[in-house]
């Protein structure tokens, strides 16, 4: 009874799911044949591809489009090699003005921040106790120097009357020991007036130095002496002025050469973000001994400082002009490259513009500026703008070139009227277009070569031609002087201008371009 009521079930339920693989399998084969057949396809597409394509790749040597970049030309200069530091700006002399004697301020002449010269009149003490002092002292040394007159002539007697016999040469040995004393006296009674007068000039203060003076600490009506620990007054000189910096103890060697030669180092002092030129003045000096904490030696350099910018104590950046190469091939610095072997350029090829890589070997540069040890030649034309999308053999156009770059000349005897027999054919999208083309071009010429376009006018390009075309060149200083001269010739009437300028049209026209 178990196997009558399994039988009925089993075989309506087999059949559906057989037919369900039959149908799935039939619609894996057709999506199989479809992909295989879109496969296909797309292989014969990309070994065959149209007419029009591959005869733009066979038109030339290459197809794909050139592309623009900025140029610049190796030439020969003198560059100067700099070395850059931090220094400080340090006066040559930093002088606290004190006082020599004791007194009464009585005034002060000048003002907080004011530039003043050596021996100018600053303040003044109360000068009566010193004029006073001054009178004692003359006196007294009047007084001596009459007693030294009254024994000299005593003494003058004595000798007389000894060579008499009428003295006793005691008396003329005490008379002469008594002139002595008396002049003894008299020369201390000067010093005492010299001391007197000294000191009534002290009352009197005056600048040491040139410069700047500082804040005053006292006032009219103080008692000072030189006792008084910050004095009346500081002056900074500021004119010349030296700024102290460090240099790489590599470098000293070549420093202390340098500096035994006969031209000076030129030193430049910039602000603090290298934009301002402060000051410029010479290296002065060097120190004679290595700091072992940091590798370096000072240096110090000398500055005039007439406008006054630099301050003392100011942190500035110090530009050193080591030496000058002379006479070096230099390039921009956007024109060399570095590469797995080496640094490189791209050199422009005038005749067919293209470009080929060169290695070359890298000597000093500065900001704007590298030198080109070896590799490169004077005069050479270089890329400094596009290079990343460049390779060796590469098309390229330059500012100078008209719209859609120079046009290569095809060689003579290989169907010079079939570019113009094919601009006037209809476009063609099957292949069989390109046998009709060519049997067109070469049976029977195309109206287009048979007629000639008019010339355009010989009076040259507008005004707005002009301004376009000196645009396009404004970034390349030797194009836009050509080009510059060229429309000068125009105006001349050149006959060969006018015919380059003519042909500059043609080109355009033929390329679809307006002029």
């Amino acid at each position: 009874m178990d196997q009558n009521v399994d039988t009925p079930h089993t075989g309506p339920a087999t059949s559906p799911r057989k037919r369900l693989s039959r149908r799935a399998s039939i619609i894996g084969s057709v999506v199989a044949l479809l992909i295989l057949a879109g496969t296909g396809w797309l292989a014969w597409r990309l070994a065959n591809p149209a007419p029009d394509s591959a005869a733009a790749g066979t038109n030339g040597r290459r197809s794909a489009p050139a592309t623009t970049v900025g140029v610049a030309t190796a030439e020969r200069a003198n560059i100067p090699i700099f070395l850059d530091s931090l220094g400080t700006v340090t006066p040559l002399a930093t002088v606290r003005v004190s006082l020599q004697v004791s007194g009464v301020m009585e005034k002060v002449l000048f003002k907080e921040g004011q530039m003043v010269r050596a021996g100018d009149l600053l303040a003044t003490i109360d000068p009566r106790m010193f004029e006073m002092a001054l009178l004692q002292a003359t006196g007294q040394r009047q007084r001596d120097e009459a007693q030294l007159d009254s024994a000299r002539v005593t003494l003058q007697r004595f000798k007389t009357l000894l060579a008499q016999d009428s003295i006793a040469r005691q008396d003329v040995d005490t008379q002469a020991a008594l002139v002595k004393q008396l002049e003894a006296t008299v020369v201390m009674d000067k010093a005492a007036e010299g001391t007197a007068k000294l000191n009534l000039a002290y009352t009197k203060v005056v600048a040491p130095v040139s410069g700047r003076i500082g804040l005053r600490t006292v006032d009219v009506g103080n008692v000072v002496s030189p006792s008084t620990t910050n004095g009346i007054a500081v002056i900074t000189q500021l004119s010349p002025i030296d700024v102290v910096f460090a240099v790489p103890q590599d470098q000293a060697g070549t420093l202390q050469q340098n500096a035994s030669g006969s031209a000076a180092m030129k030193a430049i002092a910039l602000d603090r973000t290298r934009s301002t030129t402060l000051d410029t003045g010479v290296f002065a000096s060097l120190d004679n001994q290595v700091d072992t904490t940091t590798g370096t030696v000072k240096a110090k350099a000398r500055f005039t400082n007439n406008q006054q910018l630099l301050f003392p104590s100011q942190f500035v950046n110090v530009r050193l002009q080591v030496k000058t190469i002379e006479n070096a091939v230099v390039v921009p610095v956007t024109a060399l490259r570095h590469g797995s072997n080496g640094d490189y350029v791209y050199v422009v090829n005038t005749a067919d513009r293209t470009v080929s890589l060169r290695t070359v070997q890298r000597g000093q540069a500065t900001v704007e500026k590298v030198i080109i040890s070896s590799g490169l030649n004077e005069g050479e034309r270089v890329i400094t703008e596009g290079a990343d999308r460049l390779k060796d053999g590469a098309s390229v156009v330059l500012p100078g070139d008209p719209p859609g770059g120079i046009r290569r000349q095809r060689p003579a005897g290989k169907g010079a009227g079939a570019p113009a027999a094919a601009a006037s054919a209809p476009a063609s999208t099957g292949p069989a277009s390109a046998p009709v083309a060519a049997a067109s071009a070469t049976d029977k010429p195309a109206p287009a070569s048979t007629t000639s376009t008019p010339a355009p006018p010989v009076d040259g390009p507008t005004a707005e031609q002009r301004r376009r075309m000196l645009d396009q060149v404004k970034d390349d200083p030797v194009a836009l002087e050509r080009r510059q001269r060229f429309f000068e010739q125009l105006d001349r009437g050149d006959p060969a201008a006018q015919a380059r300028w003519r042909d500059m049209m043609e080109k355009r026209r033929q390329g679809g371009s307006a002029p």
